[in-house]
């Protein structure tokens, strides 16, 4: 029998021995740049930055959690403790504190008494000037509430001095002395100083403008009014000249609600 040959193996070893080899090389040139680069100072600054950041943004996030989730936890977990007050028998026998007891119901009947009278039973209105608001009462009760203009509180002055005027709402308790539809302003001296015009003589058509106070207005003394406004935008803000001004639904409700003699609370 002829004998079997065996594959010849050898050669085709022979032949990939040189794409290993290259295979070798490149991986080595490889891990010589990654080593380079990883040594690199930038590279490692860079590296020492975004695990800063990333640390500063893991930390406010835990800080958030915490007083989000964790504080409102604590503070429902921890009983609060009501003091309880008691009546003590022998304090009340004292006869200062029955003093006091009686002094602190006097007053108390003496402040329902003025509450009373300053809450009549006619309507009323209360402005705010702090915060800007009104509030319109009847009979006692609230029955509408809404945004006002009150006085800048700015100073305004004539060019050569000699007169000034200081645009503030005043304080205190009016009453409504007059209720006017579709009013005409006369404009004052300041109106004219305040647009650096010569202020015309009393009886001036100048002194007349159509349109600019709404179609109600209600005179509160020393000529000083609630009204209208074109400057809607401006409600709820100190810009005034001292007048109280409030958009037209509100104006209009108040108008009708209140008579000549309502009182006019301002504060």
């Amino acid at each position: 029998m002829e004998e079997e040959k065996l594959p010849d193996i050898e050669q085709p070893l022979s032949d990939e021995i040189p794409q290993f080899r290259g295979i070798i090389v490149i991986l080595a040139e490889r891990l010589r740049k990654l080593r380079n680069v990883l040594h690199n100072d930038k590279f490692i600054r860079s590296l020492k930055i975004i695990s800063i950041i990333l640390s500063a943004a893991i930390s406010a996030l835990a800080i958030l959690a915490f007083v989000i989730y964790f504080v409102p936890f604590l503070k429902e977990s921890i009983p609060v403790h009501e003091t309880v007050v008691t009546a003590d028998h022998e304090l009340m026998k004292d006869p200062l504190y029955r003093k006091e007891i009686s002094n602190t119901n006097r007053d108390l009947q003496r402040l329902n008494r003025k509450y009373t009278n300053y809450t009549s039973g006619q309507s009323y209105v209360v402005i705010n000037t702090t915060e800007n608001r009104f509030f319109l009462y009847r009979n006692k009760q609230l029955v509408r509430e809404g945004f006002c203009s009150s006085g800048s509180y700015t100073m305004l002055k004539t060019a050569e001095g000699d007169k000034k005027w200081i645009f503030k709402t005043p304080k205190g308790k009016y009453r409504i002395q007059g209720k006017t539809t579709h009013p005409v302003w006369r404009r004052p001296d300041w109106a004219f100083v305040e647009e650096g015009l010569p202020i015309p003589s009393s009886n001036d058509p100048s002194r007349y403008e159509y349109g600019v106070l709404g179609d109600y207005a209600m005179a509160i003394g020393d000529g000083y009014l609630i009204h209208g406004t074109i400057y809607k935008r401006f409600l709820g803000m100190p810009v005034t000249h001292g007048c109280v001004r409030l958009n037209d639904e509100d104006l209009e409700v108040i108008f009708n609600t209140l008579s000549v003699g309502s009182k006019v609370y301002i504060f």
